[in-house]
């Protein structure tokens, strides 16, 4: 379902030299990377800040074109095939939204229909699904300005699902969500991998989300992919660890350069 064979994407930055110059410098976000997630897979990607975490996700939805490789998600170049992929993918945003501020919840969600042009019937059903299942109904039709952040992080991952995508893409889908919040949208995401069979990518700096949903692990450190395997193999890595924040934080020491 997601496949990179030898993906690199480089950003030319400029900087000033004394002055009146001004250079130029390379800068490698993304190296050589190649993994493949299969049809039905959770799989977390984790990374330091400034791993390369955020280019690969903008590359897999086509916001980023690499600068070399190969990339297919869902059977599509993503930056060649960037609308038709749309339609085959969800994309949540845990610091951003895709809803409308100043709409009801419930009005973002039609023009997210028209959006992807969903048949009315498909669309009054699977709302109906997804309120039930997220607890949405209590605030469907209050503005979106107005909503608390797990309120409105249950209505983006709603509306990243609402067209019924095969892939689904997280980017710190519980940063800042309460105990109770965030038990119920991992809930949710679970059953949505074990039931309809959504291939899920999942980045996140809380490995609480990791350890309960994730079979498999994929680190990524300096651009390159540092670690692949799950998290029994992950936590292998430095058994005289205790938890997995540690276990992590001893494999980022050791992919680190000296």
């Amino acid at each position: 379902m997601i496949e990179l064979d030898g993906v690199g994407r480089s950003f030319t930055l400029r900087h000033k030299r004394g002055w009146l110059r001004r250079g130029t410098r390379v800068v490698h976000a993304v190296r050589d990377l190649s993994f493949q997630v299969a049809a039905g897979e959770f799989v977390g990607y984790l990374g330091p800040n400034g791993a390369g975490k955020s280019t690969t996700i903008k590359m897999l939805t086509g916001i980023l074109a690499p600068t070399s490789g190969r990339i297919q998600v869902a059977g599509l170049d993503p930056s060649r095939r960037r609308t038709a992929l749309a339609r085959r993918i969800g994309v949540v945003f845990g610091q951003r939204t895709t809803l409308w501020w100043d709409l009801p919840l419930k009005d973002s969600f039609t023009l997210i229909r028209h959006l992807y042009k969903v048949d009315q019937d498909e669309h009054r059903k699977r709302l109906a699904e997804l309120c039930d299942v997220l607890d949405l109904g209590g605030f469907l039709h209050k503005p979106v300005r107005q909503l608390s952040l797990g309120q409105r992080m249950r209505g983006d991952i709603a509306a990243a699902l609402l067209h019924d995508p095969l892939v689904l893409v997280l980017d710190e889908p519980t940063i800042g969500l309460d105990v109770v919040s965030k038990a119920a949208v991992r809930e949710f995401l679970r059953d949505l991998n074990a039931e309809r069979g959504t291939t899920v990518l999942l980045t996140t700096h809380d490995l609480g989300d990791i350890e309960r949903l994730c079979r498999r692990v994929m680190l990524i450190d300096h651009g390159s992919l540092a670690f692949d395997g799950t998290v029994d193999e992950l936590r292998a890595t430095a058994p005289e660890e205790t938890s997995i924040e540690d276990v992590v934080a001893r494999l980022y020491t050791r992919t680190l350069p000296t």
